[in-house]
């Protein structure tokens, strides 16, 4: 039953794209034989890293996500280009959000991030015995760099106060593999 595809795809076209996403809109036939229009977002693939300094801290980023018009806390993580592991999307994203380099790295998961509407994926990853330098942010990256008490930032992502929800997940995923102080 796992590979029963219910609706069935008739005909698709790309309706919009930029550089970051498109949206492709699909003619679909339903389970009770009606037709429909059903439209997808189209995006790469995505990494998102919980990074644990040398000193057992774990880095945040303190994000303005301008579709929101609000600061949160996050997670570093960014797409995973053409041709790119998503392992090495994550060293790469770690690199040049926070300006880390870790030692270790952990897979944790791979999980959809938009299930009714797109098709990203999010491979979360955790990344031990980082070190912080020079980061290196694109213009529409506004954030600054923090690095917090392990549980500290599990009581945020516990109280709320991280508002990115793949960045929870990952963050709680990790917590077994941490020494929290």
């Amino acid at each position: 039953m796992a590979n029963d595809h219910p609706i069935i795809t008739l005909a698709s076209r790309r309706a919009w794209e930029c550089p970051w996403y498109a949206v492709r809109q699909d003619r679909i036939r339903l389970p009770n034989g009606t037709e429909g229009v059903y439209n997808v977002v189209e995006m790469h693939d995505a990494v998102w890293v919980v990074p644990v300094t040398t000193s057992g801290e774990i880095v945040l980023l303190w994000h303005y996500r301008y579709p929101l018009q609000a600061w949160g806390w996050e997670l570093p993580s960014g797409r995973i280009e053409d041709g790119q592991s998503p392992e090495d999307a994550a060293r790469r994203e770690l690199a040049e959000e926070a300006g880390g380099a870790a030692q270790d790295w952990r897979f944790l998961l791979r999980a959809p991030t938009m299930k009714g509407i797109g098709d990203e994926l999010a491979y979360l990853y955790l990344a031990t015995g980082v070190r912080l330098g020079a980061t290196q942010h694109e213009p529409a990256e506004v954030l600054t760099v923090h690095s917090l008490p392990a549980a500290r930032v599990l009581a945020m992502a516990r109280a709320g106060e991280i508002s990115d929800a793949v960045s929870v997940l990952a963050l709680l995923l990790a917590e077994p593999f941490l020494t929290v102080r």
